[in-house]
């Protein structure tokens, strides 16, 4: 009879938590909170708890909560089987190859490759050459979802770590300069605006779908029982907000310390850019391209074998394999001709599904005391998915003037919450109906 332990040792873990974080951290991430540190300045610290809520906490929460919930299908369903098919398509098509997948290759050409492309070479041919290397090769490893923590957690991802520590050194012995005042975003509600910025960086979502891949690689590791592999792909997101938690402060401290030295910055893409050259002249160049690659690339790699694992499980005469191949090609065609297009399409329908990621996860940590009120999950899904969808027909300017003036009257609009009073109301609605009903059963 074979006895063995069912759970990791440390460097196992350590190695699925690694994995995890390089799936998360995407050019979003590496540019976002040296952006936030140059704009809040003096006020960094306290934007940065705001952020690290919202682009630590939530996706930790997200990953904890469908693992829990034995799946995300699992978890939608409990608002309705037809929801949870539409909302779960949507989902993998809006993070995978509608916008984020795309965005991977055409990120990292702007800052790999196009600065050091000679003048008189056309760009849009070297970029057509760029995309089709990257994703044939983001794809090749894509195809081995069981591997993933050979790849990317055991190489790619200590590299990535080891260039953004060197750059995070750099900034300690040789200080740009030193936090700026203010900007006027950060000035009185700064981790509300912290909160946001890293709303924005849209890993939640994503969050929804990366256990899936984790419990294949802890499988493929050798557990093979339920629980242990639930037990194992929490404590890879744990693990992953401590990597993701940390990271986040040093390029935040990077950016706040360039604030009074570069006060023209733009984006982060500009800070880092700036901070490089500063410290390291022409290598800096060299070191940052480097940490855009591998960034993109390893996000790149985790959206295409999740996109790939769950349209082969709906559609299973299509293998995984073909369908990755299917993603990496579409991917180059927006990644080179239409991906300005892609962007003012998608963008606006993560914007709608974001806040419905949020209630999932809110609502599956508190399952235990709403499992007997089961119009507590339509209810709310129904209230938060219309007014952020109204929301969202708002902003495109799909109302009239008079219209629009009413959405300002909804608390936390302003701050982009106009959809959780709604949320509110949507829950205690279900708790009434369900309440009415276990009435009028007792006394029928």
């Amino acid at each position: 009879m074979e006895n063995r332990t069912e759970k990791f040792n440390v460097k196992n873990r350590v190695l699925m938590g690694i994995t995890l974080f390089s799936m998360f951290f995407g050019a979003g991430n590496l540019i976002f909170p040296p952006f936030l540190g140059a704009q809040a300045g003096t006020h960094t610290w306290t934007a940065f708890f705001g952020f690290a809520a919202s682009a630590v906490g939530l996706p930790v929460l997200g990953v904890v909560a469908v693992t829990l919930s034995g799946g995300l299908d699992r978890l939608a369903s409990r608002v309705h089987p037809k929801f949870a098919f539409v909302y779960t398509v949507l989902l993998y098509l809006a993070i995978g190859p509608c916008l984020a997948i795309p965005r991977t290759a055409s990120t990292s050409f702007s800052i790999t490759v196009q600065p050091f492309v000679p003048k008189g070479i056309p760009l849009g041919t070297v970029q057509l050459m760029y995309s089709l290397a990257f994703f044939a090769l983001a794809a090749l490893v894509a195809l081995h979802p069981e591997r993933l923590t050979d790849f990317l957690g055991r190489w790619l991802s200590p590299i990535l770590l080891m260039l953004i520590v060197s750059v995070f050194a750099g900034t300690l012995m040789k200080s740009p300069g030193g936090a700026a005042v203010p900007a006027e975003d950060y000035r009185i509600m700064a981790p509300v605006q912290g909160f946001l910025d890293g709303y924005q960086t849209m890993d939640t979502l994503a969050a929804l779908n990366f256990g899936l891949i984790i419990a294949v690689n802890i499988r493929a590791k050798g557990i093979t029982k339920e629980k242990a592999v639930m037990n194992e792909t929490i404590c890879a997101g744990w693990i992953a907000g401590i990597v993701l938690a940390a990271v986040y402060g040093a390029l935040t401290f990077i950016g706040m310390q360039s604030g009074e030295r570069f006060p023209e910055t733009e984006n982060g893409t500009e800070v880092l850019t700036a901070v490089a050259q500063f410290l390291f002249g022409k290598t800096g160049m060299v070191i940052l391209a480097a940490c855009f690659f591998i960034a993109c690339f390893n996000t790149c790699v985790g959206l295409l074998s999740c996109c790939g694992k769950y349209f082969n499980s709906i559609c299973p005469r299509i293998s995984h394999r073909v369908w990755v191949w299917i993603f990496a090609a579409v991917s180059v065609l927006i990644a080179n001709i239409g991906l300005n297009a892609i962007l003012q399409f998608s963008i606006p329908v993560l914007n709608a599904i974001y806040p419905l990621a949020i209630l999932l996860i809110v609502l599956a940590f508190l399952h235990r005391w709403l499992k007997h009120f089961q119009y507590v999950y339509p209810c709310a899904a129904l209230f938060c998915g219309a007014s952020s969808i109204l929301t969202v027909l708002e902003q495109q300017g799909m109302f009239g003037e008079k219209i629009s003036r009413l959405f300002h009257f909804i608390p936390g609009y302003a701050a982009g919450f106009g959809w959780l009073i709604p949320t509110m109301a949507g829950i205690a609605l279900g708790m009434i109906i369900n309440g009415f009903l276990h009435i009028t059963a007792r006394h029928g």
